[in-house]
């Protein structure tokens, strides 16, 4: 059926763009200096599991084009047939300030961070009012009085940047299909933070980890003498000095468990539990699985499983918004070009997991 695969084409005009309305630019959004990141954002990003999750996210998703399409029914196939027709100047670089990747990175990150996204209209065209270049705006400068979260109910009309009233219809919102980490991984990203830095503690202390131990042979200490002598002590292996000094009535003894060795144990446990609320597979930020044989992993499938797993509902976000007759035509809808990212090829094995060396079994 030629008549009903035939490619569709759009006529071609010179149109000039025109400002956005109010709320935007000019007329409310501050300049770049006044922009901050939420300090939970810089938090949980300090992990390294977390880090690693977002760094995976958000440059896949950043990586791939737009490809803007419209369906036509074929009665022969009793189906609808995708044809693909020129993109909008936009969908090649969103903002002309920045690079595409940028805005589209910065995008990912908030709609996994906080569960949306927020882009200015920066100017639109003159002869149809659609948008033909936008501006990211950091979440975590947004304010929705009528939605504060965690859980949003639609696109919000109401809408402060810093507590300036902006536009709504100036405001394009993404909204992800999950509740943003800055909501439900709260606990969970403490208990990470909190870990860490008892390792980061830890590194300091140049002795083995123990406590001291009055003997009998002394006299009995009170509280408050014990108390001055363990501060002094500790105080001591603060400073660094790797040898002390202790009289026949006092003795020193290690833990019979290494506290460190919990501690590495509770870290690699968490590193898991990180992978679960980052909705990236574990073995892609090396996080240990229990029970799991398995260290090697195609890279082509490795790449699957973090698009189906983890990106593809966050880029399905960020394409279902733009595809809204607010931006585009009615009847148009963009998608990103994922052939390139899902192809099946002959590639060789990658170690997504590597194996940590036992620094007690190597030699000296």
């Amino acid at each position: 059926m030629a008549f009903f695969s035939r490619k569709i084409t759009t006529a071609e005009f010179a149109s000039s763009p025109i400002k956005a309305a109010a709320g935007v630019g000019m007329s409310g959004i501050p300049p770049t200096y006044a922009w901050s990141s939420g300090t939970f954002e810089q938090i949980a990003l300090s992990l390294p599991t977390v880090s690693r999750a977002r760094d995976l996210l958000a440059s896949t998703i950043s990586s791939l084009e737009f490809r803007q399409y419209v369906k036509q029914w074929d009665p022969a196939a009793e189906e609808y047939e995708e044809i693909y027709v020129p993109n909008e100047s936009w969908m090649e670089n969103p903002d002309p300030k920045v690079p595409r990747q940028f805005i589209l990175a910065n995008t990912v990150t908030d709609l996994w961070i906080y569960g949306r996204c927020f882009w200015a209209v920066t100017s639109r065209n003159a002869t149809d009012g659609r948008p033909m270049s936008f501006e990211w705006l950091p979440a975590s400068n947004i304010q929705t009085p009528n939605q504060v979260g965690p859980q949003f109910f639609g696109m919000p009309d109401v809408i402060e940047f810093n507590g300036i009233p902006l536009d709504p219809n100036e405001i394009i919102t993404f909204l992800a299909p999950t509740t943003g980490l800055v909501y439900s991984g709260r606990r969970a990203v403490s208990i990470a933070t909190h870990l860490d830095q008892y390792a980061d503690r830890a590194a300091t202390i140049e002795t083995v980890p123990g406590y001291l131990q009055q003997t009998s042979a002394g006299e009995t200490m009170s509280g408050e003498e014990l108390g001055d002598l363990a501060a002094q002590w500790a105080q001591a292996r603060r400073e660094g000095n790797v040898i002390g000094a202790l009289n026949n009535y006092v003795e020193f003894k290690e833990f019979k468990s290494d506290p460190l060795e919990v501690n590495a144990a509770q870290r690699q446990y968490q590193a898991l539990d990180l992978s679960r609320l980052c909705s990236v597979p574990a073995y892609l930020v090396s996080a240990p699985t229990p029970g799991a044989s398995m260290t090697y992993q195609n890279a082509s499938q490795a790449r699957q499983d973090l698009w189906l797993f983890g990106a593809q509902m966050y880029a399905e976000a960020i394409t279902s918004r733009l595809s809204m007759n607010d931006v585009l035509s009615r009847g148009r809808y963009i998608c990103f070009d994922t052939d390139d990212l899902l192809a099946v090829a002959d590639m060789s094995q990658v170690q997504v997991e590597p194996q940590v060396p036992d620094l007690q079994e190597m030699p000296s």
